[in-house]
């Protein structure tokens, strides 16, 4: 075996050894440093802020997708193909779809509950659907989903991974779930203190995709379910504009911009969507 490739190994092996934060940090630094060719020439080409946001994001998470392969290779020894991916606990197979079902499932079931129990309780009322419900079904499957593989292989995928080779499964449980919230926090301060109970249903949220990981035997079809449920339902709720609320009740406590995760209701039914994946029974590897 050539020396190059000896060394290259080794390396990757010392890579794996580091703290987490210091390896975290280098695979960050390569991510950034790959995309940053790309970031700077296309926000100047293009002038559509959506548009410039989803493509931009969209060639993260290819870049993403590619350095993992590497990633994986060099650290635990994968090889240089879609199966490294298995690291990370996402495949392709008959039982990750049926996961991803399940997930789906729950994750409407959710969102959709939340709005109903708030209709049940006079604090909102259910609008009749548009014509265009299912043209916003359907945007909604793609965002929901695109949102929740990408997310769900970063943070439950990689990162999880990353804390757990050097922390217990408890404290990494907790770190991703706060680094989650955390992530999602970044905005000027006044909107941090105003969406403040966003952030306690952040971290709920976080905790219950790692368990829900943890108790699928570390694959990430269930979790891409159900997050991607909880995204395309409340995407579907409220572009179609199918609650309005009564003001009944302080947007506090029903959620905050009608965003039923940044209420009382929303931490409230959080806690609950955590009792229940935390008693699941532990899936089979």
């Amino acid at each position: 075996m050539p020396k190059s490739v000896v060394n290259f190994r080794l390396n990757g092996q010392a890579m794996a050894r580091l703290a987490p934060p210091l390896r975290i940090g280098v695979f960050i630094l390569l991510l950034a440093i790959a995309w940053l060719p790309f970031l700077l020439p296309l926000s100047l080409a293009i002038a559509d802020a959506n548009l410039r946001s989803i493509v931009v994001m969209g060639i993260l998470f290819l870049i993403f997708l590619v350095l993992l392969i590497f990633w994986s290779h060099w650290c635990y020894q994968t090889p240089l193909s879609l199966r490294a991916y298995g690291e990370y606990g996402l495949g392709w197979n008959r039982r990750q779809g049926v996961e991803l079902l399940q997930g789906l499932g729950l994750g409407f079931g959710f969102t959709f509950g939340l709005f109903i129990i708030q209709a049940l309780l006079g604090w909102a009322v259910l609008e009749p659907a548009g014509d265009r419900l299912w043209a916003i079904i359907l945007q909604g499957s793609l965002t929901g989903l695109g949102v929740a593989l990408a997310e769900e292989l970063f943070f439950r995928g990689w990162l999880l991974k990353e804390l757990e080779q050097g922390y217990s499964r408890g404290v990494s449980l907790g770190s991703n779930a706060i680094i989650f919230a955390v992530l999602h926090f970044l905005k000027p301060l006044g909107e941090v203190i105003r969406t403040l109970p966003q952030f306690p249903a952040l971290v709920l949220l976080g905790l219950s995709l790692v368990v829900t990981k943890h108790r699928h035997g570390d694959r990430l079809g269930h979790c891409i379910g159900l997050h991607g449920g909880l995204v395309w339902a409340y995407y579907i709720v409220n572009v179609g504009q199918l609650v309005s609320y009564t003001d009944r009740v302080p947007a506090w406590v029903t959620g905050i911009d009608q965003n039923p995760l940044s209420g009382v209701m929303g931490i409230a039914g959080l806690s609950l969507l955590l009792l229940l994946v935390s008693r699941g029974h532990k899936a089979s590897v």
